[in-house]
């Protein structure tokens, strides 16, 4: 199983800021996330499925098992109000955490994301 770690390591008035390690074969991408501290997901570990996007209508990775919400996404963005809950990357990370989670979801492995905050 792949998890990917996301760690929040800052806060200034909407925006939360972090890093997520993805695990791809032998290498690692680290990348910056964003999210909006108004829709923030609560810390936990969460199945991530790449699917559909209805809104953005591309393959995207969805969040899944938010209590009470639906339609978490990762994708791309560099405001705080480019979300309502979603995890914010750059638009090249976005293109290759999709290529790349495409690939193990065609083998069959789970993939997870563990959110944190950093202590």
């Amino acid at each position: 199983m792949a998890t990917i770690p996301l760690i929040r390591t800052s806060r200034n008035n909407k925006a939360v800021r972090g890093t997520a390690t993805i695990p791809m074969g032998a290498d690692k991408i680290v990348c910056a996330t964003l999210e909006n501290s108004d829709y923030i997901i609560p810390e936990g570990t969460y199945e991530l499925k790449n699917t559909m996007s209805p809104k953005f209508k591309k393959i995207l990775p969805l969040v899944c098992g938010v209590r009470g919400r639906s339609g978490i996404r990762i994708h791309t963005g560099t405001k705080p109000e480019h979300s309502k809950g979603c995890i914010l990357v750059s638009a090249a990370n976005e293109q290759q955490i999709t290529a790349d989670w495409l690939a193990l979801q065609a083998s069959n492995e789970p993939i997870k994301i563990t959110i944190k905050n950093e202590d």
